[in-house]
């Protein structure tokens, strides 16, 4: 089975790539983030032409998300608990639980969306008491957290900023001491298996990235081949987000 995950920065502006890199791709499961879309505009027939059920949950503003499957789709939740913004999916894909995640950005130390961004996390957490760490699950999506400094181009650019804040790490942290592992996706380019470049000063053609999307996994989920498709950030009008691919398999 493969899975995926990929912040699109809007479906409607990106909605030829993405429908192309499914086509060439052919993940069995997707989880999508900042569709900017709102439920009744989301391409549910386009997706349909290439065999995928999709569920999403937007207003069309700076969020929504999209879990979309090939091998059936049963909707688990759409809503974070005490956090109405639409950037939390969950459906049930064939075998896999399945979370689509947009982590709010945080803006700045000083900003109340900082706060908001380290309550959502542990809100995330708590949710995953609802499952079984026994089960096969995988959470994905845009987390907005670098977990270590390797996971940015440069640590000392980001003093004083989020995004690589020890509160924030830990936020995912307590994640994967819940039962997750994080699945190391091996680079598009170089060393580094940066998933997000500014689109400003060059900063992709520069490899100056960070490692912000994850997929994380039950330890029922065998993890094989997994890497960030480069390719995919290349080329006219794409997303700042590659994807991140992962070949897994479910035990028994």
């Amino acid at each position: 089975m493969r899975i995926a995950t990929w912040n699109v920065n809007s479906i409607g502006a990106r909605l030829p790539r993405l429908l192309d890199w499914l086509e060439q791709r052919s993940p069995d499961a997707v989880a999508l983030q900042e569709t900017k879309c709102t439920d009744g505009a989301f391409p549910y027939a386009d997706l349909s032409r290439l065999g995928y059920e999709a569920l999403h949950v937007g207003d069309g503003r700076w969020n929504g998300v999209a879990v979309l499957s090939k091998v059936g789709l049963e909707p688990l939740a759409t809503e974070l608990p005490g956090h109405p913004e639409p950037r939390f999916a969950r459906a049930r894909c064939g075998p896999l639980s399945v979370t689509s995640v947009y982590v709010p950005n945080g803006r700045s130390l000083d900003d109340p969306h900082y706060l908001y961004k380290l309550d959502w996390l542990a809100t995330l957490r708590r949710t995953l008491d609802e499952q079984d760490p026994a089960d096969p699950i995988a959470v994905m999506g845009d987390f907005n957290v670098a977990l270590t400094d390797a996971d940015v181009w440069n640590i000392k650019a980001f003093a004083g900023s989020t995004h690589v804040t020890p509160a924030e790490r830990q936020g995912v942290q307590h994640l994967l001491d819940w039962g997750l592992t994080d699945v190391r996706a091996r680079p598009g380019k170089g060393d580094h298996p940066f998933t997000y470049w500014d689109y400003r000063a060059g900063m992709f053609h520069k490899d100056f990235g960070m490692r912000i999307d994850y997929v994380l996994t039950s330890r029922t989920v065998e993890v094989g081949d997994a890497y960030v498709d480069r390719e995919a950030r290349k080329g006219k009008g794409p997303s700042d987000h590659a994807p991140v691919l992962v070949e897994v398999s479910i035990e028994g």
